[in-house]
Formats: C-alpha cells, sequence, structure tokens
C-alpha cells in the first residue's frame, strides 16, 4: 500500500520496540525540546497570534467547502500560464503520470535517468522514487536531511527534520560510507562538525543541479486565482531544484490550495512560526506557468487525491486536511517523543500522522487500526496547531470507527469494516462503565466501596487489564471521593438529588 512502510508492525508492537533504543530517545529529545521552546518564543512575539490561528482554520474551512470551485479556477490559472495540470485519483495514477513525463523529456540516456527533488511529502506519500527506479529513473533527495536519509537507506522519521534520529557522528559515518555510490564522495577526514557535513552536502549535490534536466517538487500552498504554487524552505535546494532544470513536475494533494494571494499572507506568518521558529523563511519561490527565457520551459501540476475526497466527506475528520505540515504538533507529543517517527509506519509521524494516514489509507489494515491509539489524548498537540485542528476529537472519532466497524467510503467504493478483533473487552467494559456512571447512586457505592478497600492496591489489573498495568502504574485510590468531599465541606447537593444545603440561605442576587 503506497505510503506504508511495508513490513512495519502495528504501533504497539513498534513502538515498544523504538523506546528501547536509548540513543533514539536522548535525539528526540534533544531536537524536539530544541525546537518546541524556540517556536514558543517565536510565537510569542505576535500579539494577534490567536486572531492569525483562527484565521487560518476558517480559510481552510472555507476553501474545502468549496474545493471543486478552487480547484477549477486553480487548473484554468495553470493552464492560461503555460502550464499543464493532471488529474491523478490515487498513488498508481500519479506514479505512472510523473514516470511518463520524465521519459517523455527527450535527452541523452543520463539525463533522462535522473531527477533532482525538492522535499515533498506528497511524493513520499505515493511512493514516487521507488516508482521512478522501478522505471531506471534515479531520484536525487536534495534536502539536507532528506539527503542523509536517502544515503542512509533510511525512512523520514519526522515531517519537518526527517533525520531528526540521527546524531551528528551517525550523519559523517553515513556521508563518508555512502556519498561515493552516489556521485561525489565526502572529503577525506570528514568530522562532525556541522559546517563539514553541510560543506560536503552542498559539493555532493551542486553537480546534480547543474546536470539535471528534471525537477520534481510538491507545493507547500497553490493559489488559486492566478495559478501560482509556493515553496518555502530554509537551504537553497528548493530554489535550485525550481529554477535549473529545464522541465518541473510538481505533485501536490488537492487540499493545498488558498483561494487568494491575500488569504496566502496568513499562512506565511504561522507557518515559518511554527515549523522553524523563524518570522519568515530564508526562501520563499512561488512560481506560476512558465516564462520564456526564464526558468523551467516546461512545467507539469498533478494533483493528487489519493484519499483526500473520502477524508473529505468526514464532518469530523475532515479538519485534518487543513495541515500545513508545520510539525508543531510532533514536537510537543510525549509518544512521538519516546517512539519516534518510524513507529507510525507512515511518512506522516506524530499526532497528525495518527489521524491523517487512517483516513487517507482506510483502517482496514493492522497500522492503521492502531495509530488512533498512538496518543494520549493530551491536547498538547491541538494547543500548538497554527490551523486549530482538534486531533484529540479526531483520534477518538477514529477509535470509534475501529471499534464499531461499519461502512465507509475509500477511493469511491464502499468498504466494510468488521468491528476489530480483540475489543471485545474493551466494549464490555465501557459498557459496564455506561451503566454506573448512569446511575450516580450506584456510582457513589462503588466510590466508597473502593475508598474502603484503598489498603488491598494491585500493582498490575486481572485479565485483559494486565496489558495496560503493565507498563503504567495504577494510581492509587483517595480516601474520599470528589462528591463525598464536597458535601461534606461545602454542603453541596449530589448528583441523585440528596443532600441539604446546612440550612443556608442564598445570598439576594444569587
Amino acid at each position: 500500500m503506497s505510503g506504508t512502510f511495508m513490513g512495519m508492525p502495528a504501533f504497539p508492537k513498534a513502538a515498544h520496540e523504538a523506546v528501547g533504543n536509548a540513543t533514539l530517545r536522548a535525539n528526540l529529545r534533544h531536537a524536539t525540546h530544541t525546537i518546541r521552546d524556540k517556536r514558543a518564543k517565536a510565537v510569542a512575539e505576535l500579539d494577534d497570534w490567536a486572531r492569525l490561528r483562527e484565521a487560518g482554520k476558517q480559510i481552510k474551512d472555507h476553501t474545502l467547502r468549496h474545493l471543486d470551485h478552487y480547484l477549477v479556477q486553480l487548473e484554468e490559472a495553470v493552464t492560461a500560464a503555460g502550464g499543464t495540470v493532471h488529474w491523478a485519483a490515487d498513488a498508481d495514477e500519479a506514479n505512472r503520470i510523473v514516470t511518463g513525463l520524465v521519459k517523455d523529456t527527450g535527452g541523452s540516456d543520463s539525463e533522462m535517468r535522473e531527477v533532482v527533488k525538492v522535499k515533498s511529502m506528497a511524493t513520499q506519500e505515493i511512493g514516487l522514487n521507488e516508482a521512478l527506479e522501478v522505471e531506471g529513473i534515479r531520484a536525487y533527495e536534495t534536502d539536507l536531511a532528506e539527503l542523509i536519509v536517502q544515503l542512509g537507506k533510511d525512512r523520514p522519521s519526522h515531517i519537518l527534520v526527517p533525520a531528526i534520529h540521527r546524531n551528528r557522528g551517525e550523519i559523517r559515518d553515513i556521508f563518508a560510507r555512502e556519498m561515493g555510490s552516489w556521485g561525489r564522495p565526502a572529503p577525506e577526514h570528514l568530522t562532525d562538525e556541522p559546517a563539514e557535513l553541510a560543506e560536503a552536502a552542498r559539493l555532493h549535490l551542486r553537480e546534480k543541479f547543474l546536470r539535471a534536466k528534471v525537477g520534481v517538487s510538491g507545493a507547500n500552498f497553490m493559489v488559486a486565482e492566478t495559478g501560482t504554487l509556493v515553496v518555502v524552505e530554509s537551504e537553497g535546494n528548493g530554489r535550485m531544484c525550481l529554477t535549473l532544470p529545464e522541465t518541473l513536475i510538481s505533485v501536490v494533494g488537492i487540499e493545498k490550495i488558498v483561494p487568494t494571494w491575500r488569504d496566502l499572507e496568513v499562512f506565511l506568518q504561522t507557518l515559518p512560526r511554527s515549523s522553524t521558529a523563524e518570522r519568515m523563511n530564508p526562501y520563499t519561490s512561488t512560481w506560476t506557468g512558465t516564462t520564456d527565457g526564464d526558468g523551467p520551459q516546461t512545467f507539469h501540476l498533478v494533483l493528487l487525491d489519493n484519499g483526500r475526497t473520502d477524508t473529505l466527506a468526514d464532518d469530523v475528520g475532515r479538519q485534518a486536511l487543513r495541515c500545513i505540515r508545520c510539525s508543531a504538533c510532533l514536537n510537543v507529543c510525549p509518544v512521538y517523543e519516546r517512539a519516534g517517527g518510524h513507529a507510525y509506519g507512515s511518512v506522516y509521524p506524530g499526532p497528525i500522522g495518527a489521524i491523517l494516514s487512517p483516513q487517507l489509507r482506510g483502517t482496514a489494515s493492522e497500522i492503521d487500526a492502531s495509530l488512533p491509539y498512538a496518543s494520549s489524548l493530551c491536547g498538547a498537540c491541538y494547543e500548538v496547531c497554527p490551523v486549530a485542528i482538534d486531533i484529540p476529537e479526531v483520534l477518538v472519532h477514529l477509535r470509534e470507527r475501529v471499534v464499531q466497524g461499519g461502512e465507509f467510503t475509500r477511493h469511491g467504493a464502499k468498504v466494510t469494516l468488521k468491528p476489530a478483533q480483540g475489543h471485545a473487552a474493551e466494549r464490555a467494559a465501557m459498557r459496564a462503565a455506561g451503566m454506573v456512571f448512569a446511575r450516580p447512586g450506584l456510582l457513589r457505592a462503588g466510590q466508597r466501596l473502593a475508598a474502603r478497600t484503598r489498603r488491598v492496591h494491585p500493582r498490575t489489573l486481572p485479565g485483559p487489564g494486565r496489558a495496560w498495568s503493565a507498563t503504567r502504574d495504577l494510581p492509587k485510590v483517595p480516601g474520599e471521593s470528589f462528591r463525598d468531599w464536597w458535601q461534606r465541606t461545602r454542603g453541596g447537593r449530589d448528583d441523585d438529588g440528596q443532600g441539604q444545603q446546612h440550612g443556608k440561605k442564598p445570598e439576594s442576587g444569587a
């Protein structure tokens, strides 16, 4: 299945293995804490951050409600500017389109069989590099972190910093060992100093920028009114890929559209602060079609669906399509910090991946059915999201879908999902809890019984609960419930209508 790390186990098993890797945890802890602290300072500089956040949410929701209109407007504008628009229903169709376009570029065999790439989540989602390789075409990643991942025969583990799980020593070893087989080798006696590593990457990539005839990109945004595409980045490699090749092919998810340039202004303020903690990105590249004698002379835009319209049909889940790929939610997530991105089995890791991947791919697979449970529901992800995606709400919604099963739409076809196996005990427990919570007297009796027997404090739960308590400390039962404390100290009325106010009368005007 495109976008899935094939052979990966479900999240619980993958995460269990990851948390045992002390080096991985140390790398993630250092990187995520550094990024999120810088982000907090950058956001605090803006007095109107809350209003910008709400504006971004409203723009995205409006666009998604009228997506059909804005996509047609975009196609007309791109075509009028000299570009060609292709529509791809799924990953296979997108890969066929791009592969065919690369083969049609002409030139010598060496020119035809390589492309340079701007960092793109959409092309990773569809497995474009692998599809090109099958056809004898080598795709060179030019973003520094993506280069590290590619040379290391690795997988991205973070949206913004794909090699966040690697430290400087590991990167040096990868460069020294692998660069020669992909082009210019690393300098002799390369150290792990950041400046030396960056210089080795620059020299390695420069020859590829100057030679390649085809560039492949994604886009952070597409402006419907003019047909303009936007890529923001920090290294300059994107600018090289977008301007030097003769042909540019951009693969972009249909949700990346905004109606006007005025709308774009909001996201050019919120995205850099939420992602790299910068006031603005060092490189903001925009292009509209083609221009004679300037930049690529042939431009193709591949608009990718791949489950997005199915997600749009879900009233709760569609808010995931607001995502602008800032990665702020990953950097505050306690689960991601300990498990790492690979455990999610998707190019979209962390909290946003836990709600986006199951919707784009469906929850029929073991991996995708486990992802909505890859969260503590602490809500930190919602607090930092620059477009106010209520990730906990969507997680609970998807958990309900997994447990209950039912019918949903996947790529235009109805799919029946059987209730998840192994959740019978959970459903029974929820029904029992619902019965107790619906009867205040029964709840109060249970609380008092628990308080009186609290000295018998088990370390683990029996039966199916053992899996939960095996990795958690059971909380101690308090000696008095909140309800009893409230009635004893405040004279409050109990939920079942019992109790009194101890003769107190309300003050006038109360």
